[in-house]
């Protein structure tokens, strides 16, 4: 079946999560009367990770996971100060959220091969389309998110929603994304083609379709 879309995840991907989260944790954590070293920045990674992995599962909603993550922190209040101080980090978050570099030359590689385009997100609509808007890419295709389709990476169901309302079929649109549990497998298992971005080389290094960067994406499509 002829390739006509790739579908792109956008933190990690398109975005650099990862660093823009340093960046805010950096500004933010002694606003609330924390150290930013690395163990906290750490600590902040793997307790955002346990809560969103709850949200994917849909057992708690998505305010309900940051204010679980803040309560990991020690940070007993009820929610509408927990609203509030989560707040004060989206405010750094979304100011150092930025675009990787390889970013622009993947982009127009892709639509000059004719390939439409389009991301499949996990996170809030409003959030993760602010992010597309701030990086320029406001314009790049349809965005699908949880709120949109009912479901998160990793349910398959995500990605055939997407596909479906797009008007595309599975085997013709190739998933891109840096999380191999998330992005590969889970497309994999919808019936999509799909390429593990590992910008850190961390694996797993037996996956075939593996590139370090966006600049190496034109080998497999």
């Amino acid at each position: 079946m002829t390739l006509t879309g790739v579908l792109f995840d956008l933190d990690g991907t398109l975005g650099d999560h990862d660093s823009s989260v340093t960046t805010a944790l950096t500004a933010w954590l002694p606003t609330i009367g924390m150290v930013a070293d690395q163990e906290t920045i750490a600590r902040w990674h793997q307790v955002a990770e346990t809560h969103l992995a709850a949200w994917r599962r849909r057992e708690i909603d998505y305010s309900e996971q940051r204010r679980r993550r803040l309560r990991d922190f020690g940070l007993a209040y009820g929610k509408e100060a927990l609203d509030r101080i989560f707040a004060g980090y989206l405010v750094e978050y979304e100011k150092a959220y930025h675009a990787y570099d390889d970013v622009p030359e993947a982009l127009e590689m892709v639509a000059g091969k004719g390939l439409r385009i389009a991301v499949l997100t996990n996170g809030s609509a409003t959030q993760q389309r602010g992010k597309l808007a701030r990086m320029g890419l406001a314009d790049l295709g349809p965005v699908w998110t949880p709120d949109d389709l009912g479901m998160a990476k990793p349910d398959p169901g995500a990605f055939r929603g997407a596909v479906a309302r797009w008007g595309l079929r599975t085997g013709e649109v190739l998933s891109l994304g840096d999380r191999h549990d998330l992005d590969v497998l889970a497309a994999r298992e919808a019936g999509l083609r799909a390429v593990h971005l590992d910008r850190l080389g961390i694996g797993p290094v037996g996956e075939p379709h593996r590139i370090g960067s966006l600049r190496e994406l034109a080998d497999h499509l």
